[in-house]
């Protein structure tokens, strides 16, 4: 068995007559410097701290090492620089950088209650998990997981966020509604095989208003993709409207929420709607002038043509009432031939708003964009790391992760505006900005952090400082 030591010097290959010797006594280091920017964020948009409200601690004080607050900052704040899982903290908690950010009084953990915690001024994994996995009915008396949630609080949560975002009311808001596949390799409680997929899933909602998180609920693998879409989308209107009254409200989706419910419910509440239809051979039939047409023109020039056509259409069963389509008639050209792609979206706006054409490909086909959200939740901020027994704590799973993707938006729409990166995507942000190496010394009054003097990427560091440092 190897023996546990640190080695004094390691010698490498030499370098051109330079010996190369490598020694672990840098002092104290992180990789994570560009972590102050996300504190700048947090203290202009005070995120994660209204999150923390969403929490109630039943824990007896007097015990308490970490505060919650600190808690709930140290989770979202290691999202957001890429540490995805909770066995990841058992090395972070030693981080200063990190403790300084989440808050923490005792950065350098000298002042911890047990040796064996000395220097390590976070939570570790144990603790943390108490988050996740202490049950709704949880109170002073329970032995162990005693922080609850409130489900409803952290709803309207995020659609608190988004009003705060805005300095005047928006004139209109459109709400984009997907769902997607969160892939479960255990016996996660809701877990079902979906035949679309061809793997046992989640199938969460989310709701975006551009790059605005306004909702993201985990549901079972085996419902409809528009089940309960109606009830959050009523939630989140009225509480729209409870602020900004005169709002025009869109709702934009794909096919799979092309259901009467929703419909019947958008007309009823002044909301408009352009979402996708499933084409069937009514619809088809009805368009067979317009896909002739184009059949014709992209033969001749072999290149794709595109026709579109207004239709009043109702549904001979399901659809409480007559409704206009908009088609689109398009003929593609392949190795086999020319082939029809015909297109339908069903719309409450009128034509004399906005016409067929600028409807699907203006209004319409913009809803791609919010497939690159949702790719930053799953991909980028974990929000697919769902192995929790429960289905109530991988919500919380995911509702970390949204939280700290509305963080990182926060900066790319307040400190990255008219940068490089005012797109940029949060994994992007996150290596350029966030994972900076740095080294730090903490005294009685400073927290001293010194970047490396040749960072490529310090000019832009610093104008995304002063852009935070302006803001109130």
């Amino acid at each position: 068995m190897p023996t546990e030591c640190t080695p004094g010097s390691l010698v490498f290959q030499a370098a051109r007559g330079r010996e190369v010797v490598a020694r672990f006594d840098g002092g104290t280091l992180t990789s994570d410097g560009g972590a102050l920017l996300l504190r700048e964020v947090e203290r202009v948009t005070r995120t994660v701290a209204q999150f923390a409200t969403c929490f109630t601690d039943h824990r007896d004080p007097r015990r308490v090492e970490h505060p919650l607050a600190t808690l709930v900052a140290q989770r979202v704040f290691a999202l957001a620089l890429g540490y995805e899982d909770l066995n990841d903290h058992d090395a972070l908690r030693a981080d200063p950088l990190l403790a300084v950010v989440a808050g923490s009084a005792d950065p350098t953990g000298h002042q911890r209650r047990r040796a064996r915690d000395a220097g390590k001024a976070l939570a570790g994994k144990s603790t943390l998990n108490r988050l996740e996995l202490t049950a709704a009915t949880a109170s002073p008396t329970a032995r162990y997981k005693k922080i609850t949630v409130d489900q409803d609080a952290v709803d309207r949560l995020f659609v608190d966020l988004f009003v705060q975002a805005h300095a005047a009311p928006p004139t209109e808001i459109i709400l984009d509604l997907d769902a997607t596949d969160d892939p479960v390799h255990g016996q996660q409680e809701g877990r079902f095989f979906q035949g679309f997929y061809g793997h046992y899933c989640y199938l969460p909602l989310y709701i975006f208003a551009g790059e605005h998180l306004l909702c993201a609920r985990l549901r079972s693998g085996g419902v409809d993709a528009s089940a309960g879409a109606t009830l959050e989308l009523a939630r989140i209107v009225t509480q729209l409207r409870a602020t900004w009254p005169a709002v025009r409200i869109t709702v934009r989706a794909d096919a799979g929420f092309c259901r009467d419910e929703l419909l019947a419910w958008c007309e009823a509440h002044a909301v408009d709607y352009v979402i996708g239809l499933q084409r069937n051979s009514r619809l088809v039939a009805a368009i067979d002038d317009a896909l002739r047409e184009a059949t014709a023109a992209c033969t001749q020039s072999g290149t794709p043509d595109r026709q579109f056509r207004d239709l009043v259409y109702r549904t001979r069963r399901g659809w409480s009432r007559a409704r206009r389509v908009v088609a689109k008639a398009e003929a593609l050209p392949g190795p086999d031939g020319v082939k029809a792609n015909p297109r339908f979206v069903v719309t409450s706006l009128p034509p004399e708003l906005l016409d067929a054409q600028p409807l699907y490909e203006q209004l319409y086909c913009a809803r791609g964009d919010m497939e690159n959200r949702i790719k930053e939740q799953q991909l980028m901020l974990f929000a697919d790391r769902t192995s929790a027994a429960t289905l109530r704590a991988n919500q919380l799973r995911l509702t970390f992760s949204a939280i700290a993707y509305t963080l990182l938006a926060a900066l790319r729409r307040l400190g990255l505006a008219g940068t490089r990166l005012a797109t940029a995507q949060c994994h992007t942000i996150r290596l350029t900005l966030l994972k900076l190496g740095a080294r730090l010394r903490v005294t009685v009054r400073k927290v001293w952090v010194s970047f490396a003097t040749g960072c490529p990427h310090a000019a832009l560091f610093a104008a995304v400082h002063a852009q935070l440092r302006q803001r109130g």
